[in-house]
């Protein structure tokens, strides 16, 4: 009787955490979004307050890709790729001359002169 009690009380407690974990997400969400007026915020909240399972699931499925979006926006998310390509030179040997002689002024490490190096050569370079 003991465990099935336990058992019970760690399944509502997870889903009431999870229910709470959304509900300060989409309210984070309403004070982030600056395309909709206090009025729809406020109508937002409110609904939340009472009836809030069927608002929160209202909520994510109408604007669950803006969510995403504004969250990527405030957090300053940049795609991890390697995009940069150097400036137009005459020929990859003339920058990997240049690359070497800040290797050897000490300006560079071994590491930055190999991704220079690679870089010249029109590879993308995913070295230490």
């Amino acid at each position: 009787m003991f465990l099935q009690d336990f058992f019970w009380f760690l399944l509502w407690s997870f889903y009431f955490i999870a229910y709470l974990y959304v509900v300060i997400l989409i309210i984070t969400d309403l004070f982030r979004d600056h395309s909709l007026n206090g009025g729809f915020k406020a109508l937002w909240i409110i609904a939340l307050v009472f009836v809030p399972f069927l608002t929160a699931l209202i909520y994510i499925i109408a604007r669950g890709k803006g969510m995403a979006q504004r969250l990527q926006v405030s957090r300053g998310v940049v795609a991890e790729s390697d995009d940069y390509r150097p400036a137009a030179s005459s020929s990859p040997s003339e920058d990997i001359a240049h690359a070497k002689k800040l290797l050897d002024a000490g300006t560079i490490t071994q590491g930055e002169f190999d991704a220079l190096k690679s870089k010249a050569l029109g590879n993308q370079y995913f070295g230490a």
